[in-house]
């Protein structure tokens, strides 16, 4: 059997002693669920016949309980191209539960925001919050306890760590979820990435930049980039939440109908009546978590799952922080390069050998617990690739060297020695960056800030051309209480044209940068935030001057302003600008005033439910 890595299991342990008063709680919790809380047999007559007044064929079934009724949480709608191939999977499913003798109901709907449609947009005030949103969805749809089990439909930034989430809360079911997968390969990324940045300098026209982003985003299926989205598939199946190999098969396909298949018939085989009890609960445990966090590093995957992952882990009592993920990173290498960290997609990553070679490779290192509870039987039957023959559903091993060492490299020929995400701390407070796309030369950078309050007065600035200089970029009030967070993934172009002309540039932040951050150096998630906590306290974002010398350092681990101690402490924090209203922005102050710092989730809905549990 191989030894764990030591680095793994120290920050493992020390996530186990520090969660273990709310973890105990958590799971004394869900034990009670199941004894006496939400299920069939405590509804009286007038209940249950509510809850199969419309089922149809499945009617007698779910009348007498004899057999599991399972849950579906759906995020379809069909503007969102990753969820648009959700609409036709619960009759699906009815039908496939009916071959192993169980039923199954939808439950509810969950909204799914798209950052791609909201990007830069006044929408994308409400996204982050959109997934205590989804999280609560989730709970009233699992709350009319008529479900043995769930299966939730969800794939895109917020959408599965909000299913996560609430169905967390009912961690006594045991749930799957289920992808739809991504849509095949358009326009290569990295091309329509030099369309953006063409446009971005005046050389493209809007024509021409339309047309490059729609030959990229082309059908269904998720993005094919490997932002949050497709992060969030890699986690799922690190975490065995997902079946095997299920991630990046391409909807529409007679494979990815079959894993849809073999979703609904685990789901009934994993129940509480059974002898292969498998609860959410159990399932997502401490080292859960921490394959969740070892994928997303030895992927490069998105940023936003330093914010993302730790709401998931409180939901389920377990306590991490970015302290954890950067000592993870020093011990994780680097296996593959998916755009934007090399050129191909994940459509090319998953014909290389995927997410079931990542595992395998992991595991035979000692860098990946190997005991874990998952949906789908061990961990190691997640280091395999799932095909058809004759029709039917097979795993198959890995491939056992990469099809594609450009995008997917073994543990001892890796890209990187180490994950290339880093804590960043000092007298501005703790960050993340993602090095893992930039390059060594700039991981520190020195020079004069220039301070916004919005991302559209970066692009002002920068098309007067007053950004023609080394300049570290402040853009505050953009943290969760301020405005809830948005991507500024609308300034990658402009600063990749200020880097390529050979300044020295970096982004500094209290909002967030996707995982599609790429290039150029960006110092997010900036806690605590500019905006005053409850405290009254504005964060050290708020005393920042123009032209004060800001280094940014991932090398050593900091994030300073190079400002004479008694000059910083006479300052006055500057003002926030008034709250945006519009499109909707209001009916979500309640979740802006009690959000939580983005280490813990920047989360109003957990923050509140630990005051009372």
């Amino acid at each position: 059997m191989t030894t764990l890595h030591p680095t793994i299991a120290a920050v493992t342990d020390r996530i186990i002693a520090r969660s273990a008063p709310r973890r105990a709680a958590y799971l004394d919790l869900m034990e009670r669920q199941r004894e006496a809380g939400t299920n069939r047999g405590n509804l009286s007559c007038g209940n249950l016949a509510h809850g199969f007044a419309a089922a149809g064929d499945d009617k007698p079934v779910i009348r007498t309980g004899g057999a599991m009724n399972i849950g579906i949480v759906t995020s379809y709608n069909d503007m969102l191209s990753a969820h648009q191939p959700y609409g036709r999977y619960p009759e699906q499913i009815k039908l496939f539960a009916r071959e192993v003798g169980v039923t199954a109901q939808v439950a509810g709907g969950v909204p799914a925001m798209c950052d791609g449609v909201t990007q830069g947009q006044a929408g994308m005030d409400l996204s982050l919050f959109s997934r205590d949103n989804i999280a609560q969805g989730t709970a009233i749809a699992l709350s009319h306890a008529m479900f043995e089990g769930a299966l939730l439909l969800g794939i895109c930034d917020k959408i599965v760590p909000g299913l996560l989430i609430g169905a967390l809360r009912f961690g006594h079911l045991p749930q799957i979820l289920v992808p739809a997968g991504p849509m095949p390969s358009g326009l290569a990324n990295k091309e329509k990435q030099r369309v953006r940045q063409l446009y971005a300098e005046g050389r493209a026209t809007r024509d021409e930049l339309l047309d490059a982003e729609a030959a990229s985003y082309h059908g269904a299926g998720t993005c094919t980039f490997y932002g949050t989205a497709n992060s969030n598939q890699m986690m799922m199946e690190l975490m065995g939440l997902h079946i095997p190999g299920s991630a990046f098969t391409n909807p529409g396909t007679k494979l990815r109908q079959e894993l849809t298949r073999a979703a609904t018939h685990r789901v009934a085989q994993i129940g509480w009546d059974g002898d292969d009890y498998r609860p959410l609960a159990r399932c997502v445990d401490e080292k859960a978590i921490v394959n969740a966090a070892i994928g997303l590093l030895a992927t490069g995957g998105s940023t936003n799952h330093t914010i993302h992952l730790p709401a998931i882990a409180r939901a389920a009592g377990i306590i991490i922080d970015w302290q954890d993920f950067d000592e993870l990173s020093h011990a994780v290498p680097l296996l593959a390069r998916v755009y934007p960290n090399g050129a191909g997609d994940v459509n090319n990553f998953h014909a290389a050998g995927g997410i079931g070679f990542v595992v395998r490779e992991l595991l035979g290192a000692g860098l990946l617990h190997g005991d874990v509870l998952t949906v789908g039987g061990r961990m190691a039957d997640y280091a395999a690739e799932p095909v058809l023959v004759d029709d039917k559903l097979h795993w198959q091993a890995a491939p056992a060297t990469s099809r594609d060492d450009t995008m997917l490299r073994p543990v001892l020929q890796p890209f990187s020695p180490d994950g290339g995400m880093r804590l960043l701390a000092g007298n501005l407070g703790r960050a993340i960056i993602k090095t893992s796309a930039v390059a060594e030369d700039r991981w520190t950078i020195e020079a004069p800030c220039r301070i916004f309050d919005d991302q559209n007065q970066v692009l002002t600035a920068f098309k007067a051309g007053e950004l023609d200089r080394d300049v570290v970029v402040v853009v505050r009030f953009q943290g969760p209480r301020a405005n809830g967070m948005p991507e500024l993934h609308k300034l990658t172009p402009a600063l990749g044209v200020l880097q390529d002309k050979g300044y020295r540039v970096a982004l500094l932040t209290d909002g967030r940068m996707s995982g599609a951050s790429g290039k150029v150096p960006a110092v997010i998630h900036l806690s605590p935030e500019a905006l005053p906590g409850v405290d009254g306290v504005s964060g050290p974002l708020a005393f920042l001057r123009n032209g004060d010398i800001v280094r940014v350092c991932a090398v050593k681990g900091e994030v300073v302003a190079l400002v004479d101690e008694a000059e910083w402490a006479s300052r006055a924090p500057a003002i926030a600008p008034p709250p945006a209203l519009g499109v909707g922005r209001e009916l979500f102050a309640l979740f802006r005033i009690h959000a939580d710092e983005a280490e813990k989730g920047g989360s109003a809905v957990l923050a509140a439910m630990e005051t009372v549990i």
